[in-house]
Formats: structure tokens, sequence, C-alpha cells
């Protein structure tokens, strides 16, 4: 195997794990669509949905057709989504409602794209469904049911995590800073509790941010990330490792509070339902640790690829220097990805 081919080898596996996609993550979140029962049968409908997409075939709510629509609110745009609102009659479908009913979403398998269904029925009871390309449609049952809760925003917390690129390249460059071992178990979990903490927080209605802000933030913590990563080591016995090597976690924990903000934003874009927040929250933040994990694990998996391609049994001095060099690659994507949307965000916050 080549040097060259090593070289385009390494870049490969490193753009598939810090892709930017686009500089705004979380553009594609979940659709949702949502309806509560004000009188009988008589529902509040509010549909959520990305402004972009995939497909030219729109994301469209599905309802029974015996249900009418008696008045229609103006459509508005809210961050990197539309919200269309109605009011729905649906007292034709006699007295169990939209019980036994097909609640759905359209064009889900042209978009990639999944949905969240919320349902809260005037006598107390909420229903949650996730609706993807193999299940577009939700028979509402009679009875709600927890473990659909605890399954689905598991899965939720996990794709949420997965396309948020800016988390992953934070965690990507917290591996990269303190290697493997008892080091990275302490850091990961130092991330793990700060934005679990602030998650928490935010959700519950006890603390409040401007999102702009945060996001921006969450830009920065990559970027003085990869920063710390271009010191490289000290060069002589006098010189000490910088605070945020000889303690990652502090850098960890800290930024982990905002990333956790960030997490928070995305879970109030998909909702939760009312009569199930703690159990919904819990298994949310339950479904970013396990992508989390997983995504640690490839990392390490990639690294010792990383080893292979590049050759162990080569190393002479000269070969040794042009891998010191080739491993400066991953810190230097982090820091430009990083950099391009710090001046995004940043101009974001002063409009």
């Amino acid at each position: 195997m080549t040097l060259s081919f090593r070289i385009l080898f390494l870049l490969a596996l490193l753009v598939a794990l810090v892709h930017p996609g686009a500089a705004e993550a979380h553009r594609f979140a979940p659709s949702l669509l949502k309806l509560i029962e004000t009188s009988d049968h008589i529902y509040n409908v509010v549909w959520k949905t990305p402004t972009e997409a995939l497909s030219r075939v729109p994301l469209r709510p599905i309802w029974p057709t015996s249900c009418r629509v008696i008045a229609e609110n103006p459509v508005l745009r809210e961050g990197t989504g539309t919200v269309s609102s109605w009011t729905l009659d649906c007292k034709s479908l006699g007295d169990e409602g939209l019980i036994n009913q097909n609640l759905g979403v359209m064009g889900l398998a042209e978009n990639q794209a999944s949905a969240m269904v919320m349902l809260s029925l005037i006598d107390g009871r909420s229903y949650q469904r996730v609706l993807n390309a193999a299940a577009p449609t939700f028979l509402v049952p009679a009875q709600p049911s927890q473990s659909k809760v605890m399954s689905e925003y598991s899965v939720l917390g996990a794709e949420h995590i997965w396309g948020g690129i800016d988390h992953l390249m934070f965690v990507f460059g917290l591996l990269l800073l303190v290697g493997g071992g008892a080091r990275l178990l302490w850091t990961i979990t130092a991330f793990t509790v700060g934005h679990s903490i602030t998650l928490a927080l935010v959700t519950l209605g006890y603390l409040e941010y401007p999102v702009s802000l945060i996001e921006f933030v969450i830009a920065l913590s990559i970027f003085v990330l990869a920063l710390e990563l271009t010191r490289g080591e000290p060069a002589g016995p006098h010189q000490h490792l910088s605070l945020f090597k000889r303690h990652p976690w502090w850098l960890a924990g800290g930024f982990g509070l905002l990333h956790g903000m960030g997490f928070a934003g995305a879970l109030a874009d998909i909702g939760l339902p009312q009569n199930n927040v703690p159990l919904a929250l819990l298994f949310f933040n339950i479904g970013i640790e396990v992508g989390q994990i997983v995504f640690v694990l490839l990392a390490i998996g990639a690294g010792w690829l990383f080893k292979v391609a590049l050759g162990t049994s080569l190393l002479n001095d000269r070969f040794t220097i042009r891998r010191k060099r080739l491993l400066l690659i991953p810190v230097y994507l982090l820091g430009g990805i990083s950099a391009m949307w710090c001046i995004e965000r940043g101009i974001e916050v002063l409009i």
C-alpha cells in the first residue's frame, strides 16, 4: 500500500467521521404533527416541518377524510421550519373520535424523513408515535402505552446525536485530546453529566436562553478544542501540559452544559408527552448516550484502521514525521469547520 493511497484512505475515513453536512446543525429535524382535543371531537392541529427538503414531494399530515377543517391560520416561519395550524372537526367519526383511526404523514419515504405524531384527548389520554418510511401512519389505540414513550424517545435521542454533526465533532475532538483508557472514560462522563444537567433544566422550564447565541458558543467550543489540539506535547522537561490536557474533564463538563442546551432545543422541536415528561426526557437522554458511545467506539475502531493504513511496521524517523503531520488533518478539519460555523452563527446572533 503506497503512502499516497494511505493518505487518501485516511482522508476518506476522516470525512466520514466529521462530514459537515450543512453549516447549520439539525436543519432536518423530525417533523411534528400535534393534535389537541379542545372540546368533543374538535382538535387544534399544529404541523411543524423543516423548510428545506430532500425531495420535491412535500411532507403533509394525514387525518381521517371525514374530518373537516373549520379554521386555518397563516403559515409561520419558526427557526429552520414552517408551522401550519388548523382547527379540525371530527364529530362525524362518532363517539370514539380519533380512536381506532389513522394519523400519519405523507412523503416520508421520498424525503428520507421521520415525524412525531402527538395526540392529546380531552379526557387526559395522551399518545405519541414516531413515523418513518416503513411506518408512515399510526392507528390510535384505545389506551396509550408507556413502553412506546421509552423506545421511541430513545430512538429520537440516538437519531439526534447522529444528526447533530457539531456535537459529534466535539466528542471526536475530546477523543483526540485524551486518547483512550480511564482518561477518556472520565472525560466522556463529564461531558455526559454537563449536557444532562442543562437538558433537564431547560426541558422542565427552569432555564431559558437565547438559541442563536448558544448555537454560536457550541461552534466556538469546537474551535477552542481544535486550538488546544494544535498545541502538541511539551518540547522540554521544564514545560508542562496545558490545564485542559491535564484535566480535560473540566473542559468537557463545562462545554457539555452548553451542548445540553442544544439538545434541549431539538427536544422542544420534537415535543414531549405532557403526562410522561420525565420518562420521555430520561429516555431521550439515554438515546443520546447510546448514540454517543457507538460513535466513540466507531472512532476508536477507525483509529485502529488508521494505524494499519499508515503501516506501523515502517516506523523509521522519516515516516514517523510524516505520520505526525497526517494526524494533524482531523485537527485542521475540526478547526476549519468550526470556524465557518462561528462566522455564520455569529452573523445570526448580530442580526
